[in-house]
């Protein structure tokens, strides 16, 4: 039996509901904050990665999944979603255009060979947004508050945002070197890797998984302690704008986030979900103001962030959050004989194209074994198509919730769903007006 690649996974049934429904959470929020959707290759120049996720970094060191097509290039299946946009952006000359800054998000797969572990998969499906054009420390304290929001609406509780600041390219410089001189003389106390990063990036020694515990790295200087003034006042103005965001926040001076192009503002986004671990993060992202120009694009600001879908809904599985997920059919099509099959064909097209969620018989079941089936699919409406009322343009049809049986004139048949969906639609509101006037 071929069974499915190692870190990856099937999703169907009541997963697949719950990720569709989060998606649609998403895509409504989004129209909410004006970011319009954009999907770039799921497979691109392997130099894109190397250039602007970085070569310091264990996404594109270790975790890449890298190969040469018929062509002789060399390709890369896309391990995140900003290098993407960014060469988007680029390349469509984005930059030229009036309405900026440009802000857009992704909801797509990504693929990353790292050892399999709960939460953490080789082929994950990955929703970010990132906003370019605009250095607005508001527009900072914007992002962050997408995936605060995201989680509030989808009901998950205690969400938690650690800030910090790398800086200007100035600032950065004065703590990548203070780091270096704290780090010389313990750097062979740590892991191999670490001595290869403090050669290459002193900063991603922060981000280690290995020796992420060790007191030499958690008594590291702290990027706060070597700002400028500028950078400083930066800072302090993300904070307001969260604040009058009303987002709630703590400055955590030990996030540096693990990839190279970052500057200024750097957040994570966790949620206190029992089963995770100490390891519960659910987004992150910051700002990466060189980016564009390291791609070889025009002087151009960005930021972003970007979650893990499948994390997301472990979580919500987790904390046992019920999303109102509809799993029902609005009629079911019951038939015997092939000329009620035909017209059963026909209405149930009908019925579809004008907006409603029908299921017909397809297994040649007797009219009993249908009638368990429309119950087992949760239908509201049981069609019971007969010759003999054919015959007198008329269909019955049941009531699954009132349990009436209604002889209905085959022209009305939309005008008797719509009767009786809206007289449920008028209790509804007489019962919150009710509660209101309480």
């Amino acid at each position: 039996m071929i069974t499915k690649p190692k870190g990856c996974h099937d999703i169907y049934g009541d997963q697949a509901r719950k990720f569709k429904y989060v998606d649609k959470v998403i895509d409504d929020l989004m129209k909410e904050y004006n970011y319009d959707f954009m999907r770039t290759p799921i497979f691109e120049s392997s130099e894109l990665f190397h250039r602007g996720v970085g070569d310091t970094t264990d996404i594109v060191t270790k975790e890449t999944y890298d190969f040469v097509d018929r062509g002789d290039r060399n390709m890369t299946l896309r391990p995140e979603g900003t290098a993407g946009i960014v060469r988007s952006y680029i390349e469509n000359k984005m930059y030229g255009e009036g309405t900026q800054p440009v802000k857009v998000y992704y909801n797509g797969t990504m693929y990353r060979y790292e050892r399999p572990q709960s939460g953490r998969d080789r082929e994950l499906t990955q929703f970010g947004v990132e906003v370019l054009g605009s250095d607005d420390p508001y527009i900072d304290a914007e992002v962050i508050s997408i995936p605060v929001n995201l989680f509030k609406l989808l009901g998950l509780q205690e969400v938690k945002v650690n800030i910090n600041t790398l800086g200007d390219n100035e600032s950065r410089n004065n703590y990548r070197e203070a780091l270096v001189e704290y780090f010389k003389p313990h750097i062979n106390d740590l892991c191999e890797d670490c001595q290869e990063r403090f050669k290459k990036n002193p900063l991603r020694i922060l981000d280690c998984k290995v020796d992420g515990e060790n007191e030499i790295i958690k008594n590291a200087p702290k990027t706060i302690d070597y700002l400028n003034e500028e950078s400083k006042k930066r800072f302090e103005q993300v904070k307001k704008y969260l604040s009058l965001l009303e987002v709630d926040y703590e400055v955590n001076p030990n996030i540096v986030r693990g990839l190279d192009y970052y500057n200024h503002t750097v957040f994570e986004i966790e949620a206190k979900v029992e089963g995770f671990g100490s390891n519960n993060v659910l987004a992150g992202g910051g700002r990466y103001n060189g980016l564009v120009e390291q791609l070889d694009g025009p002087s151009t600001p960005g930021i972003g962030f970007a979650l893990g879908m499948g994390r997301l809904i472990m979580a919500l599985d987790l904390e046992k959050v019920e999303l109102p997920i509809e799993k029902n059919l609005d009629a079911y099509i019951m038939y015997v004989s092939d000329t009620e099959k035909d017209y059963a064909v026909t209405l149930c097209q009908y019925l579809r194209i004008n907006g409603y969620k029908v299921e017909m018989e397809n297994l040649g079941r007797s009219l009993k074994s249908q009638f368990k089936q429309a119950d087992r699919l949760n239908s509201r409406f049981f069609i019971i198509l007969n010759d003999q009322e054919l015959e007198t343009d008329q269909i019955k049809i049941k009531d699954n919730k009132t349990k009436e049986e209604t002889l209905v004139g085959i022209d009305y048949i939309l005008y008797y769903f719509e009767e009786k969906l809206s007289e449920e639609d008028y209790d509804v509101e007489v019962t919150e007006t009710i509660i209101e006037g309480e």
